[in-house]
């Protein structure tokens, strides 16, 4: 005997769906006959395509979360979010220094945070944005690329500011500063480049190349792999 399964209500811009309750947001959405082209992405809670709003009837609070990795709730009114218009700044990386000036002179709005939290609160990731932003504003690259690091760009934190500010294109800027200017440079991947640009790897690339999926598949499963 099939076990029973109670549907629970959802609304989908604007339209009642009855789903299992133990859908995923986007799951629920698939199973109530959307086709999902925008919108989705990796449906593992990395690349932040799926950023939605919703609200759950009689609670007057605003929820964020990532469609993929959110369980619907009955009464919730979902509204999604694949992409925010934030101010996105135009820089070539190798024509501008690891400061503060380069911070504020392509994100000037930045000088307007009110220091809220909104933007923390918005997060799906639960990152310190207004911590970061507050880093920025002190023209700490370093720290607000290490408390920016698991931010995936979804937009939320943009969505909710009252003074306009893009949070997550501040965080990406930081962190490519961080990357090219700051960071310990890697001994060991210079000379593995080396070997390779030298033609060490050759014969084996050549090989690998060659193979069918098959092929490969063996091979990866055959590889050494540490304990």
């Amino acid at each position: 005997m099939t076990e029973r399964i109670d549907l629970i209500p959802i609304f989908i811009m604007g339209k009642r769906y009855d789903v299992p309750p133990s859908l995923t947001i986007m799951k629920a959405m698939e199973w109530a006959g959307y086709t999902l082209i925008r919108g989705v992405g990796c449906r593992g809670g990395f690349c932040g395509a799926c950023a939605t709003v919703y609200r759950i009837k009689d609670d007057p609070k605003l929820y964020f979360g990532l469609a993929c990795q959110t369980v619907v709730k009955p009464e919730m009114y979902l509204g999604q979010i694949p992409f925010f218009p934030a101010k996105r700044a135009s820089y070539d990386i190798t024509q501008v220094k690891p400061e503060a000036a380069t911070l504020f002179k392509l994100y000037p709005e930045l000088l307007r945070c009110l220091g809220c939290g909104a933007c923390t609160k918005a997060c799906p990731q639960e990152l310190n944005v207004k911590g970061y932003m507050a880093a920025a504003m002190r023209g700490d690259i370093a720290l607000v690329a290490n408390l920016s690091f698991d931010c995936i760009l979804c937009g939320l934190c943009a969505a909710r500011c009252p003074a306009e500010e893009p949070q997550y294109n501040v965080a990406i800027l930081s962190r490519r500063l961080y990357g090219r200017y700051m960071a310990p440079r890697s001994e060991h991947l210079r000379q593995r480049v080396d070997e390779i640009e030298t033609g060490n790897y050759t014969a084996e690339i050549t090989a690998l190349k060659a193979l069918d999926r098959n092929g490969l598949v063996e091979r990866y499963k055959a590889r050494d792999i540490e304990p």
